[in-house]
């Protein structure tokens, strides 16, 4: 799946073009990238920020338009993380946000960086899980116009701020930058749960320093190219991207894309034909050789033969197509090659609409068309003009013709010299950019390391100093329960003691009480008897003299019964000490 160039077989004679494109780095982001696939609808025609010469046109096949993972192996995706959610009800509860907390994807796309950072890391993950599904589902392009123009505002949204620096994007939050590297370049691979780059990656790509085609990945401009177009155009990939419409896809190993043997950089064979970029020109380095099929490359201005191009890409990868992918190329060699005036072409050109209509009609297998073709182009080799030539070689030859042949071939070994050593130079360059994007990676991650430490040893601290705090307020729980038992039991003694003083104070004041009437009895009672004594004194002085008033003697008899007659009060008052408290 792989675009780059930096793998590819060596290059070939003058003669011919570049070999079809090797997928480089099998095993590593093929498994992630397995859902890409070519059909337009998923791969509308987007505002790129980058193509300063973009064309479109309604005959644009899907080798000329950048495709990205399919929205049904995403929606696949979610739904099996649905399923493993509804498995794990506890992992699916989502806390409320209020209004203000919220964000959306317009927020994201105009407000400071810094603000909408510090919000997202107050978000739950379902949140913002949630942000980059509405995301997918614009970027999908099945929502019709609304969703469409809702793109294109966003996409204005982050391409007109200036602020937007590789300085400043350093402080965004993960999701908030997956965010705005998919809005700026409208793939929504940057989106897929199972492709995750690095911050830097994510930045580099975002200010154009690296290529946005993620099976790629290499700085820019690749392999250090000064061309116009490298550099230039802002975000463009020589490795994997078409000079003309600036988008890559993953149709490697066909006749889809023409390669230029001199500067490298590629074309889609659809834009090629449509620019006008292939067509019939004088062969040979001198220019004066026969007609033929060239192709121009738009980044040199200079000129590749595209027979051998197209014997090196079948010879290479059709014993590997099946039967609808020959039908395909032996489609597009038949279009490349319509309009030829040089015999072999015309040849190739009959000879490809022969075997496709075979092939549909159900006359021939895709494996008795692939040796068909293979030996078609035998054929051809074996009446080339150059074979011809080397069939008159018997004859004499003039010493100064001698010279120029064998001057010629000289040249030829030191420009296939060259082409290799610019090959090997542009892979040692390719693996130390590499290595050193691991370096880079391994450093931010190593810095991740040593913060997610140091926020390790301060939550070890915090737990520290919380259950040093726990112990002491148990310790003055106990403490205070103790005090409080202590206090209890005091209060209870008190109680009791006051209790006790109480009953003995009534005690006392109830014998006080009666103490203090006996000594008022006593003192009344010896009054009254003073009285007495002293009427019967007067009584007796009175009977010596004559007779007494009765009244008197009446009251004096009744005195003396209450005082001699009447028991003591003494004796049936102790025991009674309630009155006594009413009166004292």
């Amino acid at each position: 799946m792989g675009t780059s160039s930096g793998s590819n077989i060596h290059h070939q004679p003058s003669s011919k073009m570049l070999p079809p494109r090797q997928q480089p780095r099998a095993g590593g982001l093929q498994t992630s990238l397995s859902l890409v696939s070519s059909d337009p609808r998923l791969s509308p025609e987007e505002p790129r920020s980058n193509s300063d010469h973009r064309r479109e046109s309604p005959t644009e096949s899907a080798s000329s338009r950048e495709t990205w993972p399919a929205a049904d192996a995403i929606m696949a995706k979610k739904m099996e993380n649905g399923k493993a959610e509804n498995d794990c009800p506890e992992q699916s509860v989502i806390r409320r946000l209020s209004s203000a907390d919220k964000i959306s994807l317009r927020d994201i796309a105009r407000e400071r960086v810094d603000i909408i950072s510090e919000k997202m890391h107050h978000l739950p993950d379902e949140f913002q899980e949630e942000l980059k599904n509405n995301l997918r589902v614009i970027l999908d392009g099945n929502g019709g116009s609304q969703q469409r123009e809702e793109f294109f505002i966003l996409q204005k949204l982050v391409q007109s701020r200036t602020d937007l620096t590789a300085k400043t994007l350093i402080r965004a939050h993960r999701v908030q930058l997956e965010i705005l590297v998919a809005i700026n370049t409208g793939i929504l691979a940057f989106l897929h749960p199972n492709i995750s780059l690095s911050q830097t990656s994510l930045i580099e790509v975002f200010v154009y320093k690296r290529c946005r085609n993620i099976a790629c990945q290499n700085q820019i401009p690749a392999d250090d190219c000064t061309c116009e177009i490298c550099t230039k155009r802002n975000g463009f990939c020589n490795l994997c991207m078409c000079v003309v419409c600036n988008k890559f896809d993953f149709e490697v190993n066909t006749c889809r894309w023409v390669g230029c043997d001199l500067c490298s950089h590629w074309t889609h064979t659809d834009c090629a034909i449509r620019d006008g970029l292939i067509c019939m020109g004088a062969s040979g380095k001198s220019g004066s050789g026969p007609s033929e099929m060239l192709f121009r490359c738009r980044a040199c201005n200079r000129t590749s033969e595209l027979l051998g191009w197209v014997k090196d890409v079948f010879q290479h990868c059709a014993p590997a197509w099946d039967r609808e992918a020959l039908t395909r190329e032996l489609d597009f060699v038949s279009r490349i090659f319509h309009g030829s005036d040089d015999p072999r072409g015309q040849k190739l050109f009959w000879k490809c609409k022969e075997l496709k209509e075979k092939i549909e009609s159900g006359l021939a297998e895709s494996s008795a068309a692939c040796r068909a073709i293979l030996m078609f182009f035998q054929e051809l080799e074996v009446d080339s003009p150059k074979s011809l030539e080397n069939g008159e070689s018997g004859r004499l030859i003039a010493p100064q013709e001698a010279c120029n042949r064998i001057a010629e071939v000289v040249q030829e070994a030191i420009r296939k010299m060259e082409m290799v050593a610019d090959e090997k130079m542009r892979m040692y360059k390719k693996a130390r950019m590499a290595v050193e994007a691991c370096d880079r990676e391994l450093q931010d991650k190593g810095r991740e390391v040593q913060e997610l430490k140091l926020e390790r040893q301060k939550k070890k601290v915090q737990i520290e100093e919380l259950e040093k705090i726990v112990r002491l307020k148990h310790a003055e729980a106990d403490m205070f329960q103790l005090k409080a038992n202590e206090a209890k039991r005091e209060a209870e003694r008190l109680q009791r003691i006051a209790l006790a003083k109480s009953d003995k104070s009534e005690e006392e004041y109830a014998s006080s009480y009666l103490k203090q009437r006996l000594s008022e009895a006593e003192a009344e009672k010896q009054y009254l008897f003073e009285k007495i004594k002293l009427q019967e004194s007067s009584r007796a002085s009175q009977s010596s003299g004559g007779g007494g008033d009765p009244s008197q003697l009446l009251m004096y008899s009744k005195m003396h019964d209450m005082l001699y007659n009447a028991p003591p009060k003494a004796d049936c008052l102790p025991n009674e000490r309630h009155p006594f408290r009413k009166n004292p």
